[in-house]
């Protein structure tokens, strides 16, 4: 048995205090009339009960009652055997934040920082200056950082609750496991953050009771996580969703170099062509005239240097294909120390090349979308969290999320290959890159 000195609220102390007012002797003393307690009067005005041994009067026996004896007992077993509070429990009424994601990635540490930023801007915590994330894109140093140093009395990022499967396939079933018998069986998380197409797919379908918000995900019906964007389909869940972004991009590509065979590199896997918006880019280019010459393999393989490989590979193969532009995609054989390398049979074929992200531009694709609308989404999240926090149910809430398109170029990669880039798209870019 556990010992608490202090007993907590809740129910030792329910049942301390019921012990000792079944232990008091409240029957009224003899001076107590009989038409008095027939009237109901006031138990305030009586006298009062027999609860303590008390010193006697002049000329008055000393006695000590059985009820005094027992009150006295339960007192002291009420003191120091109240059951000290349950595990998991909690002294606050915070709403206890765990965060799922499939792995590393930069693109996660800027919505992350965003969504920071907008929950204290609406004061949900005390602070959002997250210390910047590094290009390994890790978050669990940013939750580590939301733990101690968020603040606040209305939200907990739980320190023991970051789960990453660290793109290892053959680990991501145990990962989420792992948190969903937490919730299950301890009960001590109000909301799950998950942050791309993995943990949405892993989070989603859960038969699980508390909110879920999904958020950095290419394409969330595409991945079988929602069944649209007007209802996600479930109520304890919500997946922002950002219709047309993909086709967007692919049309300006398309107006700056007019491409008849476009190149693109995924993982031939459900949450390899979702993770991307694969069936969008696809419709998109049909719709401009062009074709989409396809490179597959398995890259979210543990093994960033042989993704990388095996990202490079592709790329040279699309170059003897006859790609005239190539698409960069989501893909774990970007990282940043193989980065320019993955490109160069790109570059030194002089293809035109557009990312998904922002920072394979600044490591040698020519053109892409810039990483400043990123904490926009993780804004746009901390709203929806607020809802949640206010009593609204997840599926009651507006999944659609239309943020900027943001461009940024890489000035040397377009001297490399040889393009002069015209005043209207210098005029719309947000980062360039020398």
């Amino acid at each position: 048995m556990r010992i608490s000195l202090f007993p907590p609220h809740g129910r030792g102390a329910f049942f301390s205090l019921k012990c000792a007012v079944a232990c008091c002797d409240v029957t009224p003393p003899p001076s107590v009339r009989r038409e008095d307690r027939k009237a109901g009067k006031a138990l305030s005005a009586l006298p009062a009960p027999h609860c303590a041994a008390r010193r006697p009067s002049a000329g008055e026996s000393c006695r000590l009652t059985r009820h005094s004896v027992v009150l006295s007992l339960c007192l002291v077993f009420a003191l120091f055997f109240t059951p000290a509070p349950a595990q998991g429990a909690r002294p606050d009424n915070r709403m206890r934040l765990a965060l799922m994601v499939g792995g590393p990635f930069e693109t996660y540490a800027a919505v992350f920082q965003g969504l920071l930023e907008g929950l204290a801007e609406r004061g949900l915590i005390a602070s959002g200056d997250v210390p910047a994330p590094d290009r390994s894109g890790d978050l669990a140093p940013m939750w580590a950082w939301a733990h101690a140093d968020a603040g606040g009395d209305r939200l907990e990022f739980a320190g023991d609750a970051f789960y990453s499967a660290g793109w290892e396939q053959e680990k991501r079933a145990a990962v989420r496991q792992r948190l969903l018998d937490r919730i299950r069986e301890r009960g001590d998380i109000d909301c799950i953050l998950a942050f791309g197409t993995w943990a949405g797919q892993d989070t989603a379908t859960a038969d699980i009771d508390v909110p879920v918000l999904i958020l950095s995900v290419s394409n969330a019906v595409e991945a079988g996580i929602i069944l649209s964007p007007e209802d996600s389909g479930r109520d304890n869940l919500l997946a922002l969703i950002e219709e047309e972004r993909y086709a967007r991009q692919i049309r300006i590509f398309h107006d700056s170099f007019a491409f008849r065979k476009l190149g693109i590199v995924y993982e031939e896997t459900l949450s390899g062509r979702s993770s991307i918006s694969l069936a969008e880019i696809e419709r998109e280019t049909l719709s401009l005239g062009a074709e989409l010459l396809h490179c597959s393999d398995f890259f979210d393989i543990g093994d960033t240097d042989a993704a990388a490989d095996r990202l490079k590979n592709c790329h040279e193969r699309l170059v003897r294909g006859g790609a005239d532009a190539v698409y960069i995609t989501h893909n774990a054989g970007l990282s940043p120390g193989r980065t320019a390398d993955v490109l160069a049979p790109l570059t030194e074929a002089f293809l035109p090349t557009f990312s998904q992200r922002a920072s394979a531009v600044m490591r040698g694709a020519l053109m892409g979308v810039s990483g400043t609308y990123l904490p926009d989404q993780g804004r746009y999240g901390a709203s929806i969290l607020a809802a949640i926090l206010s009593g609204s149910k997840p599926r009651d809430l507006s999944q659609r999320y239309e943020g900027t398109l943001g461009l940024a170029v890489n000035l040397e990669t377009a001297a490399r290959i040889g393009w002069n880039i015209p005043l209207e798209i210098l005029a719309a870019v947000d980062e360039i890159y020398q």
